[in-house]
């Protein structure tokens, strides 16, 4: 169940970040008024209050909850800035390789070594990593210093969200956590409001970067993004606490639909989107999905 679930919403997050993208680059060229909005809209999550019997945990549980609300906004942020500010084809390699391996670091201190993967789930955990960074990497297009230390304050700020996660579902119900995390994620993007002047000038100085046209985009591409995430706290809440790192890992299924999707425009619609497409990119391309399938296939047939 917990792999169906992750490969359902890396499927999902596959469209979302290319819309993310494009608003990033074009209509919303600005983070931090992004990261916002994407936390504001967090606190939506309270409407499932009256339905699960929300309730206020204790204050050990609380803390963790605001604080991994709180960090993946964080890194959010740092995430969108790094796909404003660089090529994806320079920091989505380093940040796909640092995400896993930092979330095993992470549980493996954070358990005291308690937490641990078979020798079979390390074996396929390393072909799914280096499967995500090969799917991603081009040489003409090496990450830069800056781009470098971006990545992986991101990677890092991200693994440890999603390993905060994991103890919040190991003390509380799904629901009340998860919405108990939003409230972090709300409470963080007022943050924002109140110590980044762009933001103030957004919402009450009618400097406004959303158009009617950008905003549907923008809602419609939250509330998919919006399914996205529970399915990805529920594959959190499903498994062991040392296959965080392996969901990390299968990041590289997000790729691969990527690329489907990338290929398919270039060929269809050159003027939009122009892929270089050569026999060498192919090969990479197929080697890296062969490793994909071979972690998928060691985890499955496990």
């Amino acid at each position: 169940m917990w792999l169906i679930v992750t490969l359902s919403f890396y499927l999902i997050l596959a469209v979302v970040f290319l819309v993310d993208k494009y608003l990033l680059t074009g209509l919303i060229p600005n983070p931090k008024i992004y990261t916002f909005y994407v936390g504001t809209l967090g606190i939506l999550a309270l409407i499932l209050a009256p339905f699960i019997s929300f309730y206020i945990p204790n204050s050990r549980q609380i803390i963790l909850s605001l604080s991994a609300g709180a960090i993946y906004i964080y890194a959010l942020f740092w995430f969108y800035k790094s796909l404003f500010l660089f090529e994806t084809s320079r920091v989505i390699p380093a940040i796909s390789g640092l995400v896993p391996l930092f979330t095993f670091g992470l549980v493996y201190s954070s358990s005291l070594g308690k937490a641990t993967l078979s020798f079979t789930e390390i074996v396929a955990f390393i072909f799914l990593v280096f499967g995500s960074i090969f799917i991603t990497f081009e040489k003409k297009k090496l990450i830069n210093l800056k781009g470098f230390q971006i990545s992986v304050l991101t990677a890092f700020l991200l693994s440890l969200a999603f390993t905060l996660t994991k103890y919040v579902y190991l003390g509380q119900p799904f629901w009340n956590g998860f919405i108990w995390i939003k409230i972090g994620g709300f409470l963080t993007s007022l943050l924002f409001y109140l110590f980044v002047p762009e933001i103030r000038e957004e919402i009450f100085r009618g400097k406004v970067s959303f158009q009617k046209k950008t905003f549907g985009i923008f809602i419609s591409n939250q509330l998919v993004g919006a399914g996205a995430n529970i399915l990805q706290n529920w594959a959190f809440a499903l498994v062991p606490l040392a296959y965080i790192a392996v969901i990390n890992a299968l990041q590289g299924i997000q790729y691969v639909v990527l690329l489907i999707f990338t290929t398919i425009l270039s060929i269809s619609f050159p003027q939009i989107l122009k892929e270089e497409i050569s026999k060498e990119i192919i090969l990479q391309k197929i080697f890296s999905i062969l490793l994909i399938g071979i972690g998928l296939a060691l985890l499955t047939l496990r």
